[in-house]
């Protein structure tokens, strides 16, 4: 397996590497202890296998970027249900070997590694899946759109999830997250964004329950309290975090009243906080503003920022940001894609490799090949 090349010394004529910047300044997300305050972003990659068992390209590209003071994976489904598209892994009993090999070769190389768990809710297909039923907190359709979902399919319309597939759900988390951490994953990433189940649950768009699960916001926010009880009951809060995208209005569950929104995601920070959560990760465009700070502080957790799912954080910003104490610790995307030394572009001020947004999905290019500072070809 390739590791990663190390960093070039300083390039001629551009700024040397004494930035002082509490970005490169080590700190702890909970039980994690970080050498950096620069996270890797959980980005879908679809280079499993097809059956979901991570394998050595994956390794590859993980340990390639070992040098972020986090790395948090792409989404990996905990059950066969929650998958979304090919070629994304899981971390089923089945894959937990291989997800070892991937920590194995991250921790060789230095970093830190969490895994994000994910659960499509109805934004999948059957074919995908192989289970007959779509699940859901509603019986609500979403036609997907993403160039990166299932096509040309429409997903079917969702069964609405009854307390024995919540309680079910929520077991399938629970063993995945303990398979992870026996794999040597670092930390647990809840995904609550992007409209994947449970922000599903969260949104009145996608929620119209009316038993314990819906209606109020409290109502709407139990599922994702209970799962994250759950998690954090088992593995330890400090290894727990969630990642959430309030009012992104991302594949149709939308949160368009600005009281609500609020009120959502107040009920939800002020009822995990006495868990003390390794973080809270959250995708906005304003992060030093009034309600992502408000969040924040409801939360009482570490906040890892990212600007958004349009706006790519940039090295002077995310400088900023910290320095200011308006977070605790970036997640940068695209960047980390195309520089897989990208703590070492920053720290120095060295120029950027291009992403091929051509490739973020699929191909052998594009993935393990972007060249480091010294100009070789990693992987």
């Amino acid at each position: 397996m390739a590791t990663p090349t190390e960093p070039a010394a300083t390039p001629t004529g551009i700024e040397q590497a004494h930035d002082t910047s509490k970005l490169w300044t080590p700190t702890r997300l909970g039980d994690i202890r970080v050498d950096n305050r620069l996270a890797m972003s959980p980005m879908t990659r679809r280079r499993a296998d097809a059956n979901g068992q991570p394998n050595e390209r994956m390794a590859t590209y993980y340990a390639q970027r070992a040098s972020f003071g986090l790395i948090v994976t792409e989404g990996t489904y905990p059950s066969p249900e929650a998958r979304a598209y090919p070629n994304q892994p899981g971390i089923l009993a089945s894959h937990a070997a291989g997800w070892a090999h991937v920590t194995d070769a991250v921790h060789q190389a230095g970093g830190r590694i969490a895994m994000q768990l994910m659960h499509a809710g109805r934004l999948t297909h059957p074919d995908i899946t192989g289970v007959a039923d779509v699940i859901a907190p509603s019986a609500i359709g979403y036609e997907a759109g993403s160039e990166h979902a299932h096509a040309p399919e429409r997903n079917p319309v969702p069964k609405a999830a009854t307390k024995a597939d919540i309680d079910r759900i929520i077991e399938d988390h629970v063993s995945a997250a303990q398979r992870a951490i026996a794999a040597g994953l670092d930390g647990i990433e809840l995904h609550g964004a992007n409209g994947y189940l449970l922000q599903q649950f969260l949104s009145p768009a996608t929620n119209q329950r009316t038993d314990a699960y819906g209606g109020s916001t409290a109502g709407r926010a139990r599922f994702v309290i209970e799962l994250l009880e759950a998690i954090a009951g088992s593995v330890g809060a400090g290894r727990v975090g969630l990642r959430l995208s309030p009012g992104a209005n991302i594949q149709g569950a939308d949160e368009n009243d600005p009281h609500d929104l609020t009120a959502t995601y107040t009920t939800l920070g002020y009822a995990l906080r006495r868990l003390d959560l390794a973080y809270v990760s959250i995708v906005h465009p304003d992060l030093p503003g009034e309600f992502v700070q408000h969040i924040r502080h409801e939360f009482n957790a570490p906040l890892i920022a990212n600007t958004g799912f349009s706006t790519v954080t940039s090295r002077n910003e995310a400088r900023h940001l910290i320095d200011t104490g308006a977070a605790d610790m970036i997640a940068v995307g695209r960047p980390a894609i195309a520089n897989p030394d990208l703590p070492a572009r920053w720290k120095t001020g060295a120029d950027e490799n291009r992403p091929d947004l051509t490739t973020f999905y699929s191909g052998d290019n594009g993935y393990i090949d972007y060249p480091t500072l010294n100009a070789h070809t990693v992987g």
